[in-house]
């Protein structure tokens, strides 16, 4: 009986540690999963996202005249058009304004961070905001405009200068399509998720 008692607690004994060996590893692999994670987010998130990644504070403050990176730093093409656009608008009695444009990498993951947490999913939250590999506004293709009565302007007069509607759900993104000039405005995805271009 002796043996069988010293034979079960060498194997009590071999399965516990067995059991913390398991658990040491895995905590090991969790916590390098947790630097590698950190890492490789300090790349987008270095700090309190600031005007120089593209913040615009209040709706309403910012023009598409307005020399801060939010509006500078988009692509030229598309600021020239916009430009224009908001000349023209302003003649028939529409201001226009810049509620984002152009962001950071740090910005853009912020905001899809938020958004995953207001929606309560990756999944709705991707209808809403892309990654930051994926966003036209990262690589300052897109800008979103405002007020309503601009947004209404710019559906219905937009394509003149080749600013376009690209979301159904979201009626004050635009970005540049110059054949919408001579051809109109593409079809509307419905909304980021079914954007080939975000699938990237």
């Amino acid at each position: 009986m002796n043996a069988s008692l010293a034979a079960r607690r060498r194997r009590l004994i071999a399965t516990i540690g067995g059991v913390l060996l398991a658990a040491a590893v895995a905590g090991s692999i969790a916590v390098i999963g947790q630097q590698s994670l950190a890492s490789a987010s300090t790349a987008v998130s270095s700090g309190p996202v600031t005007e120089a990644d593209g913040l615009i504070r209040h709706e309403g403050d910012v023009s598409v005249f307005d020399d801060v990176p939010a509006v500078s730093n988009l692509d030229s093409d598309l600021l020239e058009a916009v430009r224009a656009a908001a000349t023209a608008a302003e003649e028939d009695g529409v201001r226009m304004h810049v509620n984002s444009g152009w962001r950071s990498a740090a910005y853009q993951e912020q905001l899809r961070r938020d958004a995953v947490a207001q929606y309560g999913s990756e999944e709705e939250a991707a209808r809403w905001v892309a990654t930051p590999e994926n966003s036209e506004h990262v690589s300052g293709d897109a800008i979103d405009l405002g007020g309503l009565p601009a947004q209404d302007w710019l559906a219905r007069h937009g394509a003149q200068f080749g600013l376009c509607q690209i979301y159904a759900n979201e009626r004050w993104h635009f970005e540049l399509r110059p054949a919408a000039v001579a051809n109109g405005c593409p079809l509307m995805y419905d909304d980021p998720t079914t954007d080939p271009r975000t699938q990237r």
